[in-house]
């Protein structure tokens, strides 16, 4: 039995996972509002109650792991591989960014996992990138060798936001002014959602209808300009939905340089599904292929929208398996 994790600042999943004919069948699963709980031990002991002999696990956190310890970024939790070992009793233990996670999964999605935003023309062992917007940006990538592919984590949701355009350079002095710093994070996430509305509205006094702005002052405000952006029109719930996607394609172009990901660039994380028929009225691939000398290279890069919400659970209980050397699929089921 493997035992899988999703340790993030919103919720905590764990799932239990077992081989069967050259895949992984997932047994069961739950999750927990991490902030009603004092830490993971707390969590694991709940979950395990029944008495599940695990063999294995994986734990994907939303942090930069260091010695075998992570800080959650959006969480005051602090995630401990030696800890982990000693509370589930087994040596083959992993804990690993949880980008690092969602990139394991890549090589085992299947059809209806996923959704074309660009064919492109995939390069089976060429490398894969993951940008995951969500209640923080994470990104990660798989690096194609002879054994397989190998997961590598990466902070890269936290570089600096670069401008484009008069519009994005007040867009970032308005980021600065409020949190210090500008990184890519303040605005593709769901906080940063938010700040580019806000954006609109306060410094580029745009209008918006009273019930509108007055939803979007409650206590969902990404929810709501998702809702009524998606309904398309002049105000700005719709023009932040726009320059989000925007965004997003420039960082997934970024992405796909970066790390050369001719295998393809998928995006993860709870935005991503939930913004698609935005992301598919060209913004996003426009801002993706605008890179200048390398737009033809982008024009042939895959990209893609993970639709599973557990793609980060089935990436771990791969990582438990493998040993965080993931060979070619033969087939898996979730």
């Amino acid at each position: 039995m493997i035992l899988a994790g999703d340790v993030g600042g919103t919720k905590t999943s764990l799932a239990l996972y077992r081989r069967e004919a050259g895949g992984l069948l997932r047994d069961r699963m739950a999750t927990y509002r991490s902030r009603e709980h004092a830490g993971l031990d707390t969590i694991l002991r709940d979950f395990l109650g029944g008495g599940a002999a695990v063999e294995r696990a994986c734990i994907g956190a939303a942090g930069p792991i260091e010695n075998g310890r992570c800080r959650l970024t959006n969480l005051d939790w602090e995630v401990d591989e030696a800890s982990l070992r000693r509370t589930l009793g087994v040596r083959g233990a992993y804990l690993i960014n949880d980008l690092q996670a969602t990139a394991s999964s890549l090589p085992f999605l299947q059809a209806p996992d996923r959704a074309m935003l660009q064919k492109g023309e995939t390069d089976p062992a060429g490398n894969m990138a993951v940008l995951a917007a969500g209640t923080g940006l994470g990104e990660g990538f798989l690096v194609g060798s002879r054994a397989g592919y190998i997961p590598l984590a990466s902070e890269g949701g936290h570089v600096d936001f670069a401008p484009r355009d008069d519009r994005e350079m007040r867009l970032h002095a308005f980021l600065r002014e409020k949190h210090g710093r500008a990184s890519v994070e303040r605005v593709l996430s769901g906080p940063g959602l938010y700040d580019v509305y806000r954006f609109l509205r306060e410094v580029e006094g745009m209008a918006e209808e009273p019930a509108i702005a007055a939803e979007v002052s409650g206590m969902e405000p990404q929810h709501a300009i998702v809702r009524h952006g998606l309904a398309g029109g002049a105000g700005a719930c719709a023009e932040a939905l726009r320059i989000f996607c925007s965004l997003y394609g420039a960082e997934a172009g970024n992405l796909a340089l970066q790390y050369l990901a001719t295998g393809g660039v998928y995006l993860g994380g709870g935005i991503a599904p939930a913004i698609l028929p935005a992301l598919r009225r060209g913004q996003f691939l426009a801002a993706f292929r605008d890179k200048g000398r390398m737009g033809n290279l982008l024009s042939r890069v895959p990209v893609v929208v993970i639709l599973d919400p557990t793609a980060p659970l089935l990436g771990a209980a791969w990582f438990a398996a493998t040993g965080g050397i993931l060979a070619r699929p033969h087939g898996s089921r979730s």
